[in-house]
Protein backbone atom coordinates (compact mmCIF):
# COMPACT_ATOMS: atom_id res chain seq x y z
CA UNK A 1 0.00 0.00 0.00
CA UNK A 2 2.75 2.57 0.70
CA UNK A 3 4.00 2.00 -2.81
CA UNK A 4 0.54 2.54 -4.22
CA UNK A 5 0.11 5.84 -2.39
CA UNK A 6 3.47 7.19 -3.70
CA UNK A 7 2.54 6.69 -7.48
CA UNK A 8 -0.55 8.91 -7.38
CA UNK A 9 1.23 12.30 -6.83
CA UNK A 10 3.70 11.54 -9.65
CA UNK A 11 0.85 11.08 -12.16
CA UNK A 12 -0.81 14.37 -11.15
CA UNK A 13 2.43 16.37 -11.62
CA UNK A 14 2.76 15.18 -15.26
CA UNK A 15 -0.77 16.33 -16.09
CA UNK A 16 -0.11 19.73 -14.54
CA UNK A 17 3.03 20.20 -16.71
CA UNK A 18 1.13 19.31 -19.88
CA UNK A 19 -1.66 21.73 -18.97
CA UNK A 20 0.85 24.54 -18.27
CA UNK A 21 2.60 24.00 -21.68
CA UNK A 22 -0.72 24.20 -23.52
CA UNK A 23 -1.68 27.40 -21.74
CA UNK A 24 1.69 28.98 -22.60
CA UNK A 25 1.21 28.15 -26.26
CA UNK A 26 -2.26 29.70 -26.28
CA UNK A 27 -0.97 32.81 -24.52
CA UNK A 28 1.91 33.22 -27.05
CA UNK A 29 -0.52 32.80 -29.93
CA UNK A 30 -2.85 35.45 -28.51
CA UNK A 31 0.04 37.84 -27.91
CA UNK A 32 1.26 37.32 -31.49
CA UNK A 33 -2.16 38.03 -32.92
CA UNK A 34 -2.51 41.16 -30.82
CA UNK A 35 0.94 42.44 -31.82
CA UNK A 36 0.27 41.71 -35.50
CA UNK A 37 -3.07 43.54 -35.34
CA UNK A 38 -1.53 46.53 -33.59
CA UNK A 39 1.37 46.60 -36.08
CA UNK A 40 -0.97 46.55 -39.06
CA UNK A 41 -3.16 49.30 -37.68
CA UNK A 42 -0.41 51.61 -36.47
CA UNK A 43 2.05 50.99 -39.34
CA UNK A 44 5.64 52.27 -39.19
CA UNK A 45 4.61 55.29 -37.15
CA UNK A 46 3.44 53.19 -34.20
CA UNK A 47 5.45 51.80 -31.29
CA UNK A 48 6.00 48.48 -32.96
CA UNK A 49 7.33 50.24 -36.09
CA UNK A 50 9.78 52.18 -33.92
CA UNK A 51 10.94 49.00 -32.23
CA UNK A 52 11.36 47.27 -35.59
CA UNK A 53 13.35 50.21 -37.01
CA UNK A 54 15.61 50.31 -33.99
CA UNK A 55 16.24 46.57 -34.27
CA UNK A 56 17.13 46.90 -37.98
CA UNK A 57 19.46 49.80 -37.20
CA UNK A 58 21.25 47.81 -34.53
CA UNK A 59 21.57 44.65 -36.60
CA UNK A 60 22.56 46.31 -39.94
CA UNK A 61 26.32 46.44 -39.19
CA UNK A 62 26.21 42.83 -38.14
CA UNK A 63 24.49 41.80 -41.37
CA UNK A 64 26.94 43.80 -43.50
CA UNK A 65 29.93 42.25 -41.78
CA UNK A 66 28.41 38.80 -42.22
CA UNK A 67 27.79 39.43 -45.91
CA UNK A 68 31.36 40.69 -46.44
CA UNK A 69 32.74 37.64 -44.69
CA UNK A 70 30.59 35.15 -46.58
CA UNK A 71 31.14 36.68 -50.07
CA UNK A 72 34.69 35.35 -50.61
CA UNK A 73 33.58 31.93 -49.51
CA UNK A 74 30.76 32.03 -52.05
CA UNK A 75 33.26 32.93 -54.80
CA UNK A 76 35.58 30.15 -53.72
CA UNK A 77 32.64 27.80 -53.78
CA UNK A 78 31.83 28.76 -57.36
CA UNK A 79 35.47 28.34 -58.42
CA UNK A 80 35.67 24.99 -56.72
CA UNK A 81 32.43 23.92 -58.40
CA UNK A 82 33.76 24.91 -61.83
CA UNK A 83 37.09 23.19 -61.24
CA UNK A 84 35.42 20.04 -60.15
CA UNK A 85 33.00 19.90 -63.11
CA UNK A 86 33.13 16.48 -64.64
CA UNK A 87 34.48 15.77 -68.12
CA UNK A 88 31.02 14.99 -69.44
CA UNK A 89 29.85 18.52 -68.65
CA UNK A 90 32.87 20.07 -70.37
CA UNK A 91 32.37 17.89 -73.44
CA UNK A 92 28.72 18.88 -73.58
CA UNK A 93 29.63 22.56 -73.45
CA UNK A 94 32.21 22.13 -76.23
CA UNK A 95 29.67 20.35 -78.41
CA UNK A 96 27.12 23.09 -77.80
CA UNK A 97 29.72 25.74 -78.68
CA UNK A 98 30.53 23.94 -81.96
CA UNK A 99 26.84 23.77 -82.82
CA UNK A 100 26.40 27.49 -82.15
CA UNK A 101 29.45 28.33 -84.28
CA UNK A 102 28.16 26.20 -87.15
CA UNK A 103 24.71 27.73 -86.86
CA UNK A 104 26.20 31.22 -86.92
CA UNK A 105 28.11 30.41 -90.13
CA UNK A 106 24.89 29.10 -91.72
CA UNK A 107 23.01 32.25 -90.79
CA UNK A 108 25.75 34.50 -92.19
CA UNK A 109 25.78 32.55 -95.46
CA UNK A 110 21.99 32.73 -95.68
CA UNK A 111 22.14 36.49 -95.10
CA UNK A 112 24.70 37.00 -97.87
CA UNK A 113 22.67 34.86 -100.27
CA UNK A 114 19.54 36.83 -99.46
CA UNK A 115 21.42 40.08 -100.11
CA UNK A 116 22.62 38.88 -103.52
CA UNK A 117 19.18 37.63 -104.52
CA UNK A 118 17.62 40.90 -103.38
CA UNK A 119 20.11 42.73 -105.62
CA UNK A 120 19.02 40.64 -108.62
CA UNK A 121 15.37 41.24 -107.79
CA UNK A 122 15.97 44.99 -107.54
CA UNK A 123 17.75 44.97 -110.90
CA UNK A 124 14.92 42.98 -112.48
CA UNK A 125 12.30 45.38 -111.13
CA UNK A 126 14.27 48.52 -111.98
CA UNK A 127 14.80 47.61 -115.64
CA UNK A 128 11.62 45.51 -116.02
CA UNK A 129 13.66 42.57 -117.27
CA UNK A 130 12.14 39.42 -118.75
CA UNK A 131 14.67 37.03 -117.26
CA UNK A 132 15.51 33.69 -115.67
CA UNK A 133 17.78 33.27 -112.63
CA UNK A 134 20.74 30.89 -112.80
CA UNK A 135 23.84 29.92 -110.79
CA UNK A 136 27.44 30.06 -111.96
CA UNK A 137 28.78 26.53 -111.51
CA UNK A 138 32.29 26.80 -113.01
CA UNK A 139 34.79 29.06 -114.74
CA UNK A 140 36.55 28.67 -118.09
CA UNK A 141 38.24 25.32 -118.68
CA UNK A 142 41.13 26.78 -120.71
CA UNK A 143 43.56 29.68 -120.46
CA UNK A 144 42.79 31.37 -123.81
CA UNK A 145 39.12 32.21 -123.26
CA UNK A 146 37.11 34.01 -120.58
CA UNK A 147 33.89 32.11 -119.97
CA UNK A 148 31.72 30.77 -117.16
CA UNK A 149 29.17 27.96 -117.08
CA UNK A 150 25.67 28.41 -115.63
CA UNK A 151 23.23 25.69 -114.52
CA UNK A 152 20.41 26.50 -116.97
CA UNK A 153 20.00 25.51 -120.63
CA UNK A 154 17.48 24.89 -123.38
CA UNK A 155 15.11 23.06 -121.05
CA UNK A 156 14.76 26.35 -119.14
CA UNK A 157 14.08 28.33 -122.32
CA UNK A 158 17.61 29.66 -122.83
CA UNK A 159 19.32 29.99 -126.22
CA UNK A 160 22.56 31.23 -127.78
CA UNK A 161 22.86 35.01 -127.92
CA UNK A 162 20.97 35.84 -124.72
CA UNK A 163 22.51 38.48 -122.47
CA UNK A 164 23.62 37.63 -118.92
CA UNK A 165 23.93 40.09 -116.04
CA UNK A 166 24.60 40.10 -112.32
CA UNK A 167 23.26 42.61 -109.80
CA UNK A 168 26.40 44.74 -110.39
CA UNK A 169 26.32 44.85 -114.18
CA UNK A 170 26.52 42.95 -117.46
CA UNK A 171 28.63 39.76 -117.37
CA UNK A 172 28.43 38.61 -120.97
CA UNK A 173 26.47 36.65 -123.54
CA UNK A 174 25.56 32.98 -124.02
CA UNK A 175 27.68 31.38 -126.78
CA UNK A 176 26.88 27.71 -126.18
CA UNK A 177 23.67 26.22 -124.85
CA UNK A 178 23.06 22.63 -123.75
CA UNK A 179 20.03 21.00 -122.21
CA UNK A 180 20.88 21.82 -118.59
CA UNK A 181 23.86 24.18 -118.82
CA UNK A 182 25.13 27.10 -120.90
CA UNK A 183 28.49 28.76 -121.58
CA UNK A 184 28.68 32.53 -121.14
CA UNK A 185 31.34 34.59 -122.95
CA UNK A 186 32.53 37.32 -120.56
CA UNK A 187 32.93 40.97 -121.52
CA UNK A 188 36.67 40.66 -120.85
CA UNK A 189 37.18 38.05 -123.59
CA UNK A 190 38.97 39.27 -126.72
CA UNK A 191 36.08 38.12 -128.94
CA UNK A 192 33.45 39.96 -126.89
CA UNK A 193 31.93 43.11 -128.41
CA UNK A 194 28.93 45.00 -127.01
CA UNK A 195 27.20 48.14 -128.29
CA UNK A 196 27.71 50.72 -125.55
CA UNK A 197 27.55 54.42 -124.85
CA UNK A 198 28.79 56.98 -122.34
CA UNK A 199 25.82 57.67 -120.08
CA UNK A 200 26.45 61.39 -119.61
CA UNK A 201 27.32 62.50 -123.19
CA UNK A 202 25.47 59.66 -125.02
CA UNK A 203 28.57 59.10 -127.19
CA UNK A 204 28.19 55.64 -128.74
CA UNK A 205 30.87 53.04 -129.37
CA UNK A 206 31.76 49.39 -128.92
CA UNK A 207 32.93 47.81 -125.67
CA UNK A 208 35.57 45.23 -126.59
CA UNK A 209 37.59 42.76 -124.54
CA UNK A 210 41.25 41.91 -125.06
CA UNK A 211 43.73 39.07 -124.56
CA UNK A 212 45.09 40.86 -121.48
CA UNK A 213 41.61 41.05 -119.93
CA UNK A 214 41.49 44.84 -120.40
CA UNK A 215 38.17 46.26 -121.58
CA UNK A 216 38.14 49.20 -123.99
CA UNK A 217 35.47 51.49 -125.36
CA UNK A 218 36.29 51.97 -129.04
CA UNK A 219 34.93 54.16 -131.85
CA UNK A 220 34.45 57.28 -129.68
CA UNK A 221 35.61 60.31 -131.68
CA UNK A 222 37.93 62.88 -130.16
CA UNK A 223 35.37 65.68 -130.75
CA UNK A 224 33.01 63.99 -128.24
CA UNK A 225 33.08 64.40 -124.47
CA UNK A 226 34.45 61.55 -122.35
CA UNK A 227 36.02 61.88 -118.90
CA UNK A 228 37.49 59.57 -116.30
CA UNK A 229 34.72 58.39 -113.99
CA UNK A 230 31.99 58.42 -116.64
CA UNK A 231 29.59 55.48 -116.52
CA UNK A 232 29.31 53.23 -119.58
CA UNK A 233 25.98 51.50 -120.26
CA UNK A 234 24.50 49.34 -123.00
CA UNK A 235 23.10 51.35 -125.92
CA UNK A 236 20.40 48.88 -126.95
CA UNK A 237 21.65 48.72 -130.54
CA UNK A 238 21.54 45.24 -132.02
CA UNK A 239 18.58 44.11 -129.93
CA UNK A 240 20.63 41.81 -127.65
CA UNK A 241 21.23 43.83 -124.50
CA UNK A 242 18.53 46.03 -122.99
CA UNK A 243 19.28 49.73 -123.19
CA UNK A 244 20.80 51.30 -120.07
CA UNK A 245 22.27 48.26 -118.28
CA UNK A 246 25.47 49.22 -116.41
CA UNK A 247 28.72 47.96 -117.96
CA UNK A 248 31.51 49.75 -116.14
CA UNK A 249 33.34 52.99 -115.36
CA UNK A 250 35.89 54.88 -117.46
CA UNK A 251 39.33 54.69 -115.83
CA UNK A 252 41.51 56.13 -118.58
CA UNK A 253 41.05 58.45 -121.58
CA UNK A 254 43.91 59.10 -124.03
CA UNK A 255 43.94 61.28 -127.14
CA UNK A 256 46.71 60.18 -129.47
CA UNK A 257 48.10 62.74 -131.97
CA UNK A 258 46.64 62.28 -135.45
CA UNK A 259 43.98 59.78 -134.28
CA UNK A 260 40.26 60.42 -134.77
CA UNK A 261 39.29 58.20 -131.81
CA UNK A 262 40.05 58.15 -128.10
CA UNK A 263 41.77 55.24 -126.40
CA UNK A 264 39.38 54.56 -123.51
CA UNK A 265 39.85 51.92 -120.81
CA UNK A 266 36.80 50.76 -118.83
CA UNK A 267 36.69 48.90 -115.52
CA UNK A 268 33.70 46.45 -115.63
CA UNK A 269 31.28 46.59 -112.73
CA UNK A 270 30.64 42.83 -112.71
CA UNK A 271 33.34 40.38 -111.68
CA UNK A 272 32.54 36.67 -111.82
CA UNK A 273 34.83 36.04 -108.85
CA UNK A 274 32.22 37.74 -106.65
CA UNK A 275 29.10 36.58 -108.51
CA UNK A 276 27.21 33.36 -107.83
CA UNK A 277 23.71 34.13 -109.07
CA UNK A 278 22.94 35.79 -112.43
CA UNK A 279 19.98 36.78 -114.58
CA UNK A 280 19.64 35.56 -118.17
CA UNK A 281 17.60 38.07 -120.17
CA UNK A 282 15.24 35.98 -122.28
CA UNK A 283 13.47 38.75 -124.24
CA UNK A 284 13.34 42.53 -124.64
CA UNK A 285 10.41 44.91 -124.44
CA UNK A 286 9.93 47.80 -126.86
CA UNK A 287 11.23 50.28 -124.29
CA UNK A 288 14.48 48.32 -123.89
CA UNK A 289 15.47 48.48 -127.57
CA UNK A 290 17.34 51.46 -129.04
CA UNK A 291 14.98 54.10 -130.42
CA UNK A 292 15.05 55.47 -133.95
CA UNK A 293 16.76 58.58 -132.55
CA UNK A 294 19.52 56.41 -131.09
CA UNK A 295 19.98 54.61 -134.39
CA UNK A 296 20.05 57.95 -136.25
CA UNK A 297 22.63 59.32 -133.81
CA UNK A 298 24.80 56.24 -134.30
CA UNK A 299 24.49 56.55 -138.09
CA UNK A 300 25.33 60.24 -137.93
CA UNK A 301 28.38 59.44 -135.83
CA UNK A 302 29.53 56.86 -138.37
CA UNK A 303 28.82 59.24 -141.27
CA UNK A 304 30.78 62.01 -139.57
CA UNK A 305 33.69 59.67 -139.01
CA UNK A 306 33.63 58.55 -142.65
CA UNK A 307 33.40 62.16 -143.88
CA UNK A 308 36.32 63.19 -141.71
CA UNK A 309 38.38 60.26 -142.98
CA UNK A 310 37.50 61.01 -146.64
CA UNK A 311 38.29 64.69 -146.17
CA UNK A 312 41.70 63.89 -144.75
CA UNK A 313 42.44 61.49 -147.63
CA UNK A 314 41.27 64.02 -150.26
CA UNK A 315 43.40 66.75 -148.74
CA UNK A 316 46.44 64.52 -148.85
CA UNK A 317 45.76 63.61 -152.51
CA UNK A 318 45.28 67.25 -153.53
CA UNK A 319 48.51 68.18 -151.86
CA UNK A 320 50.36 65.45 -153.74
CA UNK A 321 48.70 66.46 -157.05
CA UNK A 322 49.60 70.12 -156.58
CA UNK A 323 53.18 69.21 -155.88
CA UNK A 324 53.39 67.06 -159.00
CA UNK A 325 51.85 69.81 -161.20
CA UNK A 326 54.30 72.39 -159.92
CA UNK A 327 57.18 70.08 -160.57
CA UNK A 328 55.95 69.41 -164.13
CA UNK A 329 55.58 73.12 -164.83
CA UNK A 330 59.05 73.81 -163.58
CA UNK A 331 60.48 71.06 -165.73
CA UNK A 332 58.66 72.29 -168.86
CA UNK A 333 59.78 75.84 -168.28
CA UNK A 334 63.33 74.76 -167.83
CA UNK A 335 63.28 72.70 -171.05
CA UNK A 336 61.79 75.56 -173.06
CA UNK A 337 64.40 77.97 -171.80
CA UNK A 338 67.21 75.59 -172.69
CA UNK A 339 65.83 75.05 -176.20
CA UNK A 340 65.57 78.79 -176.89
CA UNK A 341 69.07 79.41 -175.66
CA UNK A 342 70.49 76.69 -177.92
CA UNK A 343 68.68 78.00 -181.03
CA UNK A 344 69.92 81.52 -180.43
CA UNK A 345 73.50 80.36 -180.04
CA UNK A 346 73.38 78.37 -183.30
CA UNK A 347 71.96 81.30 -185.23
CA UNK A 348 74.72 83.58 -184.02
CA UNK A 349 77.41 81.17 -185.00
CA UNK A 350 75.97 80.76 -188.43
CA UNK A 351 75.87 84.43 -188.95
Amino acid sequence: MPLGSSRAPSSGLGNNNQGTGGRELVVCLIISIVLFTVGVRTGDSGPLGAVRGAFQTITTPVRLVGSAISLPFQGLGNIFSNLTADQATLSELEAENDQLRSRNAELEEAEQTATRLQGLLDLQNTYDLQSTAAHIISGSSDSWSSTVTIDKGTTSGLSVGMAVTSSSGVIGQIVECGATSSTVLLVTDESSSISAMVQSSRAQGMLNGSTAGEVRLDMIRTDQTVEVGDIVVTSGLGGVFPKGLPLGKVTSVEKNPGSMYYTIVVEPYAHTENAEEVLVITSLTDSQVATSEDVAAADAQETSSSTTSTSDTSSTSNSDSSGSSSSSSTTTSGTSSTSTSTTSSTATTGN
